[in-house]
């Protein structure tokens, strides 16, 4: 999905919410940890598959990265895929259901209630947002591929 459609998408949710905050860039993350939970499920998938040949460590792989990523999501108290919008004055993330399709508001923050932290790591970002009172976490990870948006969201919050 290209940038101007996910804003699009996410204002007409903010519009549905009756927030008239308009936001100016939106990426798609994953709870952190998505990506290592998919890797080591795909491992330990592929080695319970390897006991019955070449097609069984195809499939143990594959459910493996299936089972791992969704247990990993499911402890994590978030959706697997979300879209993050930055306004001026918040941070919204929406459940992602599907091309377009926005599911429920997750989180809605002030921007100037937290802080925005960046981790790099080799296949993704770490967006760490902690709210200054309290010290409480959001925990996202992004792709680094251009078609998922993240830079996008990071730089406005690096702002």
């Amino acid at each position: 999905m290209n940038e101007p459609e996910m804003v699009d998408a996410m204002n007409t949710a903010l519009r549905a919410l009756g927030v008239t905050d308009s936001v100016e860039a939106v990426g798609q993350f994953q709870p952190r940890g998505h990506n290592g939970a998919m890797f080591a499920g795909g491992l330990v998938g592929e080695g319970l598959g390897a006991a019955f040949g070449g097609l069984g460590d195809l499939v143990g792989g594959v459910g493996g990265v299936l089972a791992g990523s969704g247990l990993h999501d499911h402890s994590s108290g978030l959706p697997s895929n979300m879209l993050v919008g930055v306004s001026p004055t918040h941070v919204y993330g929406f459940a992602a259901t599907g091309r377009l399709a926005i599911g429920g508001l997750v989180f809605g923050v002030a921007r100037s209630a937290v802080t925005a932290t960046v981790h790099q790591r080799v296949n993704v970002r770490i967006l760490e947002l902690a709210e200054d009172g309290t010290g409480d976490t959001i925990e996202l990870e992004g792709n680094r591929m251009p078609v998922t948006h993240t830079k996008d969201v990071i730089s406005l919050l690096q702002e």
